[in-house]
């Protein structure tokens, strides 16, 4: 067998889709993208599968990872780990298919039957965001995801930190003390504001802190941990195993969150999540992206026994009606019940991509960028 083309699709909101073609007719799908940067991503994934994939035979997915990582003098990064990724994930979906297994059973078969999943909640105003997630908890979720400021200074007023601390307040409230709610910084406090932030919110039990700070300011993640009695998480930022290395080795976060899509796929997320199962470091992989970065994500959490929650951005109360699931032939494939999600027993990732859908939806001009903020004083801020 081997590989005799490719094509790609930018779809919407912000998406780009994989497929890889083979000479005996089985097509492989993968989800390489870096959000807003859906142009240069698709340009890395070009330059890698013209250069060297094309020709080659699909089944030997280690020996391609790693001709497609070390075989560059200049790597890592979510460009080029995001284009790994996808590639990564329609190499394992073509093996599938051959062996006419899902994913999970040639990684090892199944750790667990289901995995727990999460609903991203928002809301401008403490009542808004506990009506967000009351509606969510009535749609069968028990675990629930919600931003802990929007644009905030370097250096914030107490009515700032005071408005994170009541936003929570009132979804523990409405919710109560069954449901669990983690808590996404996303890199939008200071290191000198975040032990503060997180006085307050400590109070409401929230399951996670994620991103207390940015990646790059990781270094203060144990003076945080120091001073709070969440559990850290962070990784969504964080593109391969030597990126995590640090922080699996220093045991300064508890949770870690690589996305399949950005940090080298279905390959090198086993390896990260091997590493930190050996340093009692839980997962819970990152997925505010489409449905074939999530059946990535469902096909690995199946085989990865500190795997505990993930995220999505499916809504499971009407899949019918929903633009992601819109993209498959068989939209209930994800099967949903009671916080859970059941992994699709269809070979390779499970799903059947309805491509005259892909293709009708590849015909929109898709530019998508996320918002700059900007301080009083004209800085930028974080988004």
């Amino acid at each position: 067998m081997e590989i005799t083309g490719y094509e790609l699709f930018a779809v919407p909101p912000r998406w780009l889709f994989l497929k890889l073609e083979t000479d005996t007719g089985l097509c492989g799908w993968g989800e390489p993208i870096v959000e807003g940067h859906a142009k240069t991503t698709r340009a890395a994934v070009e330059e890698i599968l013209d250069n060297y994939l094309i020709g080659n035979n699909p089944m030997e997915i280690e020996r391609h990872w790693q001709a497609m990582y070390r075989g560059r003098h200049f790597r890592g990064g979510p460009v080029l780990m995001s284009a790994i990724g996808g590639i990564d994930q329609a190499l394992w979906d073509i093996k599938g298919k051959r062996y006419d297994a899902p994913v999970y059973e040639l990684l090892g078969g199944r750790a667990r039957d289901r995995i727990r999943v999460y609903q991203w909640i928002g809301g401008d105003t403490p009542e808004e965001i506990a009506d967000a997630a009351e509606a969510a908890v009535d749609n069968g979720y028990r675990t629930l995801k919600l931003s802990a400021v929007s644009q905030f200074r370097r250096i914030d007023s107490p009515a700032a930190v005071h408005h994170a601390r009541d936003r929570l307040a009132a979804v523990r409230q409405r919710v109560g003390d069954e449901i669990d709610i983690g808590v996404d910084f996303r890199g939008r406090v200071t290191k000198a504001m975040a032990d503060w932030v997180a006085a307050e919110l400590d109070q409401y039990d929230p399951m996670f802190y994620e991103e207390p700070v940015l990646p790059e300011h990781a270094d203060a993640l144990g003076d945080i941990a120091s001073s709070t009695k969440v559990p850290l998480a962070i990784g969504q930022r964080l593109y391969s195993r030597w990126d995590f290395a640090p922080l699996i080795e220093d045991g300064v976060v508890d949770i870690i969150q690589p996305s399949p899509s950005h940090a080298g796929g279905i390959s090198e997320v086993r390896k990260i999540a091997s590493s930190a199962e050996s340093a009692d470091i839980l997962l819970s992989l990152h997925c505010p992206l489409g449905p074939i970065s999530f059946a990535a994500c469902i096909q690995l959490d199946m085989v990865t026994p500190n795997s505990i929650v993930q995220a999505q951005s499916l809504d499971i109360d009407q899949p019918a009606d929903n633009e992601l699931l819109d993209y498959l032939d068989e939209p209930g494939v994800f099967e949903f019940a009671d916080g859970y999600v059941t992994p699709p027993e269809g070979p390779g990732l499970g799903i059947e991509v309805d491509e005259a859908v892909v293709r009708e939806q590849a015909q929109s001009q898709i530019n998508w960028q996320n918002p700059i903020w900007y301080h009083d004083d004209g800085s930028i801020a974080e988004w």
